[in-house]
């Protein structure tokens, strides 16, 4: 495979668990303030509908998309090691910040869409019960 292609996939495979990582730290109280505002802020120019480059094919795209993967890398080296560590292996272990807040996210999306049908149900069935009978 090119080194080219190779490393594009190589990163590709990285992003979610250093998007992962990244929320982890950025919770965490121990994190000094100056990578946070760091990252927040680059994150803050890829969402931000003011796009420098975007004329230039191709490079508009991928800036972002690098500028990204840069912040958010630079954002996990400049975190204590001790407290990188520490949310890697409670992401190894399915127990970090980032698991937990996925499942209370995923039960609430659940609890929700329960009471959606139910409200559902409960309004399909009373339409039945009031349905005019015609005379024939």
């Amino acid at each position: 495979m090119h080194p080219v292609l190779s490393r594009a996939k190589e990163v590709l495979i990285d992003m979610p668990r250093h998007g992962k990582l990244a929320y982890c730290l950025l919770r965490d109280p121990r994190v000094p303030a100056a990578p946070k505002a760091a990252v927040l802020g680059a994150l803050a120019l890829i969402v931000s509908p003011i796009d420098f480059p975007a004329w230039i094919p191709v490079v508009g795209e991928l800036d972002m998309l690098a500028l990204g993967v840069l912040a958010v890398k630079t954002f996990i080296e400049a975190c204590p090691e001790d407290v990188r560590r520490e949310h890697e292996e409670a992401l190894k272990a399915g127990e970090s910040v980032f698991d937990r807040d996925f499942r209370d996210t995923v039960a609430a999306a659940r609890e929700g869409t329960g009471r959606l049908a139910s409200r559902i149900r409960a309004r399909v069935s009373r339409q039945d019960q009031y349905q005019p009978v015609s005379e024939g």
